[in-house]
């Protein structure tokens, strides 16, 4: 049996780009360059001549609207946890006031989409009935629908709860089991005709960070989540409503989340919008030397921009003004 070739496009973004460089997802990235990447031979830069016709058109491919959002641009995902014990944030926004309030607070310092859960998946959590989920995002929804008309995003792993926030108004499903964790999710969004983000993990919230364990992150990310597209496609949900999440943090150590974020350019050749979620993450405090979640932002804005540099058409976070102000920045400075 042949063994797959992979193709990472060697991101760049400085202006003096060569004229047969390639864009990234029709965004402002380019490359002109890939790295070929096999599990039997070391990596090896190449010109772009030797990479397939079909796989420089999904790399390349202006990658369409997502819950009515032009992906041309870099957007802001921010983080709206509704639960007693979520990692950064729990019990902060636990009361409909506070969370109605931040929800409010998020929408004013710029946020593209809301993305509203009402159940931890930190390391060691415990599942949350889907009863209660619901009934601690859906006043959250309809209190953010009133404050604005700015999308909401359901993260849940449980196709009751997407099903009543669909219907209360949410546009978009963040599944962080990749519609692995319960058999009736997949139907369920493609017969809403949502889009979802399909975010890579192994095993539970519960018992994924005991001693996760691959061959090469980056390469089996990349399979498991093409696998992950071909499910959601075979239930009925097009590639053009589909975002890939490497999931960083989840069931992966420091030196797994650092190897995908140095390789996510690679991901573009699943064809599908990126989706990155690192912000206030442990690693980030370990490596930083900050062991309060709340004061990551510096470190979680650093690996944003880079990830924007590779191409990454959408960043989760939770401190939307710092970020948004970074990346203008950043973006002035090229």
């Amino acid at each position: 049996m042949t063994r797959p070739t992979y193709w990472r496009p060697i991101a760049e973004t400085d202006a003096h780009r060569p004229k047969d460089a390639l864009p990234l997802a029709g965004g402002q990235s380019w490359f002109a360059r890939a790295e070929r990447l096999s599990r039997d031979a070391p990596p090896e830069l190449v010109p772009l001549s030797e990479v397939p016709t079909g796989v420089l058109e999904a790399i390349t491919a202006p990658r369409p609207p997502i819950a009515g959002l032009d992906l041309d641009r870099p957007r802001l995902m921010a983080v709206l946890n509704v639960t007693p014990d979520s990692f950064s944030d729990g019990g902060n926004f636990d009361t409909f006031a506070a969370a109605a309030a931040q929800a409010q607070a998020l929408i004013a310092q710029g946020a593209d989409i809301l993305d509203i859960g009402g159940e931890s998946t930190r390391p060691g959590a415990d599942v949350v009935e889907g009863s209660v989920e619901i009934s601690r995002v859906l006043p959250v929804i309809e209190a953010a629908l009133q404050a604005a008309p700015v999308p909401i995003s359901i993260d849940t792993r449980k196709a009751g709860v997407a099903a009543a926030a669909l219907a209360a108004g949410a546009v978009m499903v963040n599944d962080v089991s990749a519609l692995t964790h319960d058999p009736g999710m997949a139907a369920l969004i493609a017969g809403h005709g949502a889009p979802v983000c399909l975010m890579h993990s192994r095993g539970d919230p519960k018992t994924m960070q005991d001693a996760p364990s691959y061959d090469n992150v980056l390469l089996d990310v990349f399979d498991d989540l093409e696998a992950s597209i071909a499910t959601a496609i075979a239930a009925g949900i097009p590639r053009r409503r589909i975002m890939v999440d490497p999931g960083i943090g989840f069931a992966k150590n420091q030196d797994h989340n650092l190897a995908l974020i140095r390789g996510l350019s690679l991901l573009h050749g699943l064809g599908c919008a990126i989706l990155l979620g690192v912000s206030r993450k442990g690693f980030i405090g370990r490596i930083g030397q900050e062991p309060q979640a709340k004061f990551r932002a510096p470190g979680s804005i650093a690996l944003g921009l880079e990830g924007i540099r590779q191409g990454v058409q959408l960043l989760r976070v939770h401190d939307i003004a710092e970020t948004r102000q970074a990346i203008a920045l950043w973006q002035a400075a090229r």
